[in-house]
């Protein structure tokens, strides 16, 4: 019996703006996912009479947060012989060794941009926000939680971060045609729909319960469900580091690094207790 196959196979990782430059596929769904974000900080900006110069201040630190702590976190984690190899592409969209070219930041770890979110979250709260630093991350994760489905589906569209081959007939396998003629687990989308539910689910409990008033509540179920997600996608793909497939006690990166992260989310949702003098 033949069943339907999904090749996926795009003419183009981009849109072609002039000469050799073009805007990633990938690169367009990192602004699509911080431009959603803002506006759901907007609503939430304007819920909790903040002002829009603090909103403003906000985007700028998360976009440098973010994107800086994802790309040294994929870096130091997944591909650190750059900077050896080609030091200023680390912290550049270029390619340098082999000759110039403009690649875009298409290495990106969620684990480091979450340790950047925080980061700048902090720095943000002491110089501009001036309330509690968990305060802005109970919030700024409810945008955090939508960005990540976007920025799965760009992995999707770049065919990387692929999934392991499929049992046969699985129906829904795709063949990555720049990698392989192999039917795979589309691992990317699995991650991006469960990150859909990670989305609803925080920002639910923020506008329709009174657990949104509990400091570090939000920003541990957001790490609790975040990483409780990749934990479970992991199987389903392929090692991005060699010889890491199964690390430590079977587990591979993406695994063990997610597992601090849960443990932090069910500290702040379950044993966190406001200081008081």
């Amino acid at each position: 019996m033949d069943f339907l196959q999904i090749v996926w196979e795009p003419s183009s990782d981009g849109i072609r703006l002039f000469g050799d430059f073009k805007i990633h596929y990938y690169s367009l769904m990192w602004m699509l996912a911080f431009v959603l974000g803002y506006q759901i900080m907007k609503k939430i900006y304007k819920n909790e009479e903040q002002s829009e110069k603090k909103l403003e201040s906000l985007f700028m630190y998360s976009v440098l947060g973010i994107m800086i702590g994802a790309r040294l976190g994929h870096v130091i984690f997944y591909q650190s012989e750059l900077f050896r190899e080609d030091f200023f592409s680390v912290f550049l969209p270029f390619k340098f060794s082999g000759g110039f070219e403009f690649t875009g930041f298409r290495g990106l770890a969620s684990h480091g941009a979450t340790i950047g979110m925080i980061t700048s979250m902090y720095i943000y709260n002491k110089k501009v926000l001036k309330k509690s630093v968990l305060w802005i991350l109970d919030r700024v994760v409810i945008a955090c939680a939508l960005g990540g489905i976007f920025i799965r589906i760009g992995n999707f569209f770049n065919s990387e971060i692929i999934g392991k081959a499929a049992a046969e007939g699985l129906p829904w396998a795709v063949v990555f045609k720049a990698v392989d003629n192999i039917p795979r687990h589309p691992g990317q989308l699995y991650e991006a729909l469960g990150y859909v539910f990670v989305f609803l689910i925080v920002y639910s409990t923020y506008w329709r319960t009174k657990k949104g008033l509990q400091e570090g509540y939000l920003f541990g179920l957001f790490l609790l469900l975040l990483m409780t997600v990749r934990v479970f996608v992991e199987q389903f793909k392929i090692a991005q580091v060699d010889g890491r497939e199964d690390w430590i006690l079977g587990l591979n990166t993406g695994q063990v690094l997610s597992i601090p992260f849960i443990m932090i989310g069910i500290y702040f949702m379950f044993f966190y207790k406001i200081k008081t003098q």
